[in-house]
């Protein structure tokens, strides 16, 4: 076991239960990394889903801050099931601490062949190799290793798009649950086109899953494309979309999210 699977590592405590820890190594500006609350919820529900099929979206809301270091307990139910999709929620509570923190419905789909189109286009920029390296900030933050290719510092720029290619330095071969993971990994786009950061906090984000099981486990531990951009800030609450894109071109993802920020 690695220490990506350390840090989302879940033990059964009743039916649809299960019992972690929110890991000191996996934190952000300002609480555990909003990926890792994602990947978590989406790891309980992927180790009750056994047999759904792949996970096709995950929608995330926030409720409360996670504490480093707290013991944690993840609850899932089935809320409906036909012979293609399979629609789960959970929920993780913080002990000693009423309340989720946060909730998640993922939709699992039997994948088949069909027809297919692909609408938006790779952004074009160099290799990783050719691009110098940072790591955000947070302990999270060093266990990703981040080439900037377009909107290199995330402070004083002219819009709010950012493009960068994102390696989480485990070493575990890239799946679902590391791309729910990545989907939160770039500059909250407040701070783009200010000259400092302010504080900034995730209220949901939705995740949406292109790749396919063989197009995923393909993949490795390679780095993938981060494209991200804001859509607008307006009362404190600000929009941004990503993608993020395999280095042959693949879309792997696609996510949205709606922060608040000061």
């Amino acid at each position: 076991m690695n220490e990506f699977e350390e840090s989302i590592q879940l033990h059964a405590h009743s039916p649809n239960a299960w019992r972690g820890h929110a890991d000191h190594r996996r934190v952000a500006t300002s609480g555990m990394y909003g990926g890792w609350t994602a990947t978590l919820l989406l790891h309980a529900i992927m180790k009750d889903a056994v047999e759904a099929g792949s996970v096709s979206a995950l929608t995330i809301h926030y409720l409360h801050a996670i504490t480093p270091g707290s013991v944690l307990t993840v609850r899932t139910r089935n809320v409906n099931s036909s012979r293609s999709l399979s629609v789960w929620h959970a929920e993780v509570e913080v002990e000693g601490v009423p309340g989720p923190a946060a909730t998640a419905t993922a939709v699992l789909a039997r994948r088949r062949d069909s027809f297919t189109f692909l609408d938006v286009s790779m952004p074009e920029v160099p290799p990783p190799d050719a691009l110098p390296k940072m790591h955000p900030p947070g302990t999270f933050g060093e266990r990703s290793l981040v080439r900037p290719a377009i909107g290199s510092t995330p402070f004083n720029q002219s819009d709010t798009r950012s493009v960068a290619w994102v390696r989480e330095i485990s070493g575990r071969s890239l799946d679902y649950l590391q791309l729910a993971y990545l989907a939160d990994n770039y500059p909250p786009k407040t701070w783009s086109m200010r000259a400092e950061p302010s504080p900034y906090s995730t209220i949901t984000m939705s995740i949406y899953f292109h790749g396919t099981d063989e197009e995923v486990s393909s993949l490795g531990d390679d780095y993938v494309l981060i494209e991200a951009y804001g859509t607008r800030a307006q009362s404190s609450t600000v929009g941004a979309q990503g993608r993020i894109w395999s280095r042959s071109g693949l879309l792997l993802v696609t996510t949205e999210q709606m922060g608040w920020f000061r």
